[in-house]
């Protein structure tokens, strides 16, 4: 990456320049190397650095992200008025005969202080889950969970939290459809993510085609059903749950923070509001930081289908074996499948706020997505609702949607959440810890109260990514212990699980 005081050239095969200047550049602004602004070009957006013609290749990252339609002269700016989207990947060309090595375990001197579970799973936090079966029953939960937090939950210290686990599914679905599977499988994942110490209680209708009890953990004993004729009136309904919730709450707060190894960690990586900064700070930062956690034995997923589909070459190269390689071919051919099944392909990924944080095409996205993962090699595919089953660094299959990506995530196990943004936004889950990462100092500073951790000072202030890189690994560590909390914990700031289902409505 080469720095010029006010773009950055990725790589020197690249064509095109980033504005680096959190107000633009001025029309006639000289750059270097005989190259003037021939127009303001905004912070993040591209500069030719060469004249390009009709149809040659606009490089960014040593890649090819879109193509020109017109000549661009040197010193105009370059965005998806004057390029065109180059074609999909093709899947069925790829090779899949690959072999890459597992990294070793180097890293073993790093702990947390977590709960740990008698599955050998690890939490981050301490919460009493309270799933539901059926969209029917959100509202009494909200009022189970709410009377719980005031007059229960102050006796249990040990507790962190009590949450609510409500969605839209449950009934009026084609229940036994081949793609229902993803949605139910999902429900029932998140009921045993770690955090929850396999303590989910289960709130239920009576009626409903999701039956509770394929979401309890344990025993029957876990369900409450509201149609149940034990119950007269709201108020008896109300006591029944929290009976239940009690002999809950004692359980899990037997359990205390004792220090495990890095190895437990199990860390989703996202992206949301990217910027074209995303790409060069934010994502790169985060993947030093998995490399970090996968050579310590822990294990960290990366996701959304569409937003690695146009690098596919690039993780193909990367998987472990050709099962892997297969997988996750399968799993891109699957998502073109659905797109088209809606009359969507994958240019619709790119929102109004990617374009003007300076990321004209899905392409660039992609490019500068995929560096959230790192550098080891893929060692599985988790397909969505799945939960994930290898150590190390895995891919697990999700729409791009930010909240149904991390409800796929948290079904997955993840008990530490890494979200990366240019632009902004609140994400927060209640479930796990979320680190928010900006991709520059700009927004960090005007979001200073939401933001915890800062990549933009590789550009502001010059940080390495081997700096940055260890230090955001070490504040994962610091977290996860509780030593720190991150800002949607401290505002109490979250967002409602979002089920992806692809399947029939009845």
């Amino acid at each position: 990456m080469t720095l010029h005081p006010e773009i950055i050239q990725i790589s020197t095969e690249d064509n095109i320049g980033i504005i680096v200047n959190p107000l633009g550049l001025a029309d006639g602004t000289d750059i270097g190397e005989g190259i003037v602004l021939k127009e303001r070009i905004p912070m993040g957006h591209k500069v030719a650095l060469k004249k390009i013609i009709p149809n040659d290749p606009i490089i960014r990252y040593g890649h090819t992200i879109s193509y020109a339609e017109k000549i661009i002269e040197k010193g105009e700016w370059v965005n998806e008025n004057n390029t065109s989207l180059p074609p999909s990947p093709p899947l069925e060309s790829l090779a899949t005969n690959v072999s890459n090595s597992r990294e070793k375990v180097s890293l073993t001197d790093y702990t947390f202080e977590g709960f740990k579970n008698e599955d050998g799973s690890v939490g981050t936090k301490n919460i009493l889950a309270i799933s539901t079966s059926v969209q029917c029953v959100a509202g009494f939960t909200e009022h189970v969970v709410k009377k719980i937090k005031e007059e229960l939950l102050p006796k249990y210290e040990n507790v962190d939290d009590v949450v609510g686990l409500s969605h839209s599914y449950g009934c009026g679905v084609a229940i036994n459809a081949p793609a229902a599977i993803i949605p139910i499988r999902t429900i029932q994942n998140i009921a045993r993510n770690p955090n929850f110490g396999n303590e989910c209680m289960v709130l239920g209708l009576g009626c409903e085609k999701l039956r509770p009890e394929r979401i309890a953990s344990s025993s029957n004993d876990d369900v409450f059903y509201m149609q149940d004729n034990a119950y007269q009136g709201f108020g008896e309904m109300m006591d029944g749950a929290m009976k239940i919730a009690e002999k809950h709450l004692s359980k899990i707060n037997a359990r205390k923070r004792e220090t495990c190894p890095a190895s437990a960690l199990v860390v989703g990586m996202q992206c949301g509001g990217s910027d074209a900064f995303s790409g060069i700070t934010a994502n790169p930062v985060a993947g030093y930081a998995a490399d970090l956690i996968v050579k310590a034995g822990g294990s960290v997923m990366f996701s959304e289908v569409t937003e690695v589909r146009d690098a596919i070459e690039l993780l193909v190269n990367r998987a472990a074996n050709s099962d892997v390689a297969k997988a996750l071919i399968h799993e891109m051919q699957w998502y073109d499948d659905y797109l088209e099944q809606g009359h969507a392909d994958r240019s619709a990924n790119t929102t109004p706020g990617n374009k003007k944080g300076g990321l004209s095409n899905i392409v660039e996205k992609a490019l500068g997505s995929v560096v959230k993962s790192g550098t080891t090699t893929i060692v599985g595919v988790v397909p969505p609702g799945e939960k994930l089953t290898e150590k190390g660094l895995n891919f697990a299959a999700t729409p791009a949607g930010d909240f149904v990506c991390g409800t796929l995530q948290l079904a997955a196990g993840m008990n530490m959440h890494l979200f990366m943004t240019g632009r902004g936004t609140p994400y927060g889950l209640s479930s796990v810890p979320v680190i928010k990462i900006s991709s520059n100092t700009t927004l960090s500073n005007r979001w200073h109260d939401l933001i915890d951790f800062d990549a933009g000072r590789m550009i502001s202030e010059r940080k390495s990514l081997e700096e940055l890189g260890w230090e955001l690994f070490h504040l994962i560590l610091d977290v996860a212990s509780g030593k720190k909390t991150v800002a949607s914990d401290k505002l109490k700031l979250y967002n409602d699980l979002v089920l992806f289902n692809p399947g029939p409505l009845t």
